[in-house]
């Protein structure tokens, strides 16, 4: 971390510092909200979860090197400073807001509902290429997540590449107003959370609420082929720069998918040309590359940089993951689940060869048209050759498709050596919540 004593963080969160006045100069050297990750001169986040009160851990905290503990309620006979406040999480963002302000230097925030993460992967491979990047790791794109990304920047951290997700409204808000970007990218507006945010109106209105914290002189990145995007003129007053696989400042040419191969395509923009290999599945990663592109132009890479990046792009954990087992192919892509991303992956299984298989789940959070939206994924799937649905709502998927109806996961596990044939292309994909990874794993030892 960059040089950020205990007597900032509690002026910045407005806490009552209780303990030795001697350590409030004392710069911490992390802050964490996990006590297992506890270091030398850490602060510890005792935050009261569902099932975990982190109130109970501050002296195990202390004991492992911990300086000071933030929390709600003081710690009885307290071996170590701590920062009382009334709201711990409230407390966090604030300091978050604080110690972002340390810096000064690219921040790019992205947000979208269908590749967020993987447009985040990419961007990050594309400003690596002349920066000493910080990304956010794993799931760490919510109100708690994305403080502890902005606290992992230190003072190496020449750029930084921040995921913030939502599911309602005011979240962006709040998220933005800690990162500050410097560059804010949209990839799309789709169908997700709608139990929330009603339709796709309310999903661009929610996700827009970035733009109020815009740093001046900012720029804005849109995909340009999202009928919600494509209608914002300006933002802080400056124009949005566009890209898109087929129109916009920033498009492709000659895209061409090779299955386990990789994706060819020709990034154009400006007067720029560059062929690359997208190391990557799924036509869909042309549009990544080309965001990266427009942002590696406004920060000022050159067409050599910003080809060398894309190339170098790596798939992360469970998002359009190919696993070849020697039997058959495996689209793991069960991370999480819309109409949009599902349907975007069928896409994907439609440019392998093979026997094109689909195992789909329940899609969560879509709202009171989830039936009717589970339906028509359902029908979208009869590209497919077989349809596999398992769950509840994922009944109305195989209603639109045909397919074959489970329950459970646990009966499609049981029937699969019958279901999947030698040389097929299975695309796994429904909400995290349904754990279809297990599904994956049995795949794996067909």
């Amino acid at each position: 971390m960059k040089h950020f004593t205990l007597e900032q963080i509690a002026d910045a969160c407005g806490g009552k510092y209780t303990g030795d006045e001697s350590l409030k100069k004392t710069a911490v050297s992390s802050i964490e909200r996990d006590s297992r990750n506890i270091k030398e001169n850490s602060l510890f986040l005792a935050i009261k979860g569902a099932r975990v009160d982190g109130h109970d851990f501050i002296e195990k905290c202390y004991e492992s090197g911990a300086v000071c503990a933030l929390c709600e309620k003081a710690p009885e006979n307290a071996s170590k400073p701590y920062i009382l406040v009334d709201d711990t999480l409230k407390a966090v963002k604030k300091i978050a807001k604080a110690y972002r302000e340390l810096f000064d230097i690219p921040i790019v925030g992205i947000s979208g509902s269908v590749g967020k993460t993987s447009t985040k992967e990419m961007i990050a491979s594309v400003l690596s290429q002349k920066y000493k990047v910080h990304k956010t790791q794993g799931n760490l794109n919510n109100e708690l997540g994305v403080p502890l990304t902005l606290f992992g920047m230190g003072d190496e951290t020449e750029a930084a590449v921040v995921e913030m997700g939502i599911s309602g409204f005011g979240e962006m808000s709040r998220i933005s107003e800690m990162v500050q970007p410097t560059v804010e990218v949209i990839t799309i507006i789709g169908e997700c959370h709608l139990e929330n945010l009603d339709d796709r109106d309310g999903v661009f209105k929610a996700k827009t609420e970035m733009f109020e914290n815009l740093r001046d002189g900012g720029l804005v990145v849109l995909n340009g082929e999202d009928d919600k995007l494509n209608k914002v003129k300006e933002v802080k007053g400056r124009a949005p720069v566009f890209y898109g696989i087929n129109s916009g400042e920033y498009r492709a040419e000659n895209i061409k998918n090779n299955g386990v191969l990789g994706v060819d395509a020709e990034l154009v923009f400006g007067e720029n040309r560059i062929k690359v290999n997208i190391p990557a599945i799924g036509t869909y990663m042309v549009a990544n590359a080309l965001a990266a592109a427009a942002v590696g132009v406004e920060l000022g890479l050159s067409a050599e940089e910003i080809k060398a990046g894309v190339e170098s792009y790596k798939t992360v954990g469970s998002r359009a993951n190919l696993v070849d087992t020697g039997r058959i192919k495996i689209i793991d892509d069960c991370y999480n689940a819309n109409p949009t991303s599902v349907k975007a992956s069928i896409d994907t299984l439609m440019n392998f060869d093979g026997r094109k298989v689909a195992v789909l789940g329940d899609m969560k959070e879509l709202g009171e048209n989830e039936l009717a939206l589970h339906f028509s994924v359902g029908e979208y799937a009869k590209k497919c050759d077989k349809v596999i649905a398992a769950g509840p709502l994922a009944k109305e998927i195989a209603a639109g498709s045909g397919g074959e109806y489970f329950e459970t996961k646990e009966e499609v596990i049981e029937k699969l050596p019958k279901l999947i044939e030698e040389g097929d292309v299975v695309l796994v994909k429904a909400s995290h919540s349904m754990a279809f990874e297990k599904i994956v794993e049995e795949l794996k030892k067909l």
